[in-house]
């Protein structure tokens, strides 16, 4: 993908700020991540599985927790959450359940901090850049 340069030469975009293609996301923040991830060589699943977290009486589960990513050939679950701080508790409370539920799987919790962080890294700009 080009885009014109300000001096008529066409410049290439960074590749992670293209559209993936077949996925829809909650968030752009996470096509934006799903792009990095693809970018570094990584094969990648969108919210393939639920976790239940709780069960009613008859053993339905009733709350549940479905992490953003699965990377299989690193065996890792990653949750992105860019949510601002005051909003991280309910989510991180969830996180504490499936770790106590789940200890054998691995997940992976990018903060609203560590994802800004990996934005600048590649000089990709800022979350309200990417917001919709």
């Amino acid at each position: 993908m080009t885009v014109p340069s300000s001096i008529g030469e066409p410049r290439h975009r960074h590749p992670s700020l293209a559209t993936p293609t077949g996925a829809k996301f909650a968030h752009p923040s996470e096509g934006l991540f799903a792009n990095l991830l693809t970018l570094y060589g990584l094969a990648w699943s969108y919210e393939p599985v639920e976790f239940p977290l709780e069960w009613n009486e008859t053993g339905q589960p009733i709350r549940g927790f479905r992490p953003d990513f699965y990377v299989p050939s690193l065996r890792l679950f990653i949750e992105l959450t860019v949510l601002e701080q005051r909003l991280v508790t309910k989510k991180n409370r969830k996180v504490r359940r499936f770790r106590t539920l789940y200890p054998e799987i691995e997940l992976l919790v990018v903060y609203q901090r560590d994802f800004t962080a990996l934005l600048e890294r590649h000089d990709l700009g800022t979350l309200a850049d990417h917001a919709a």
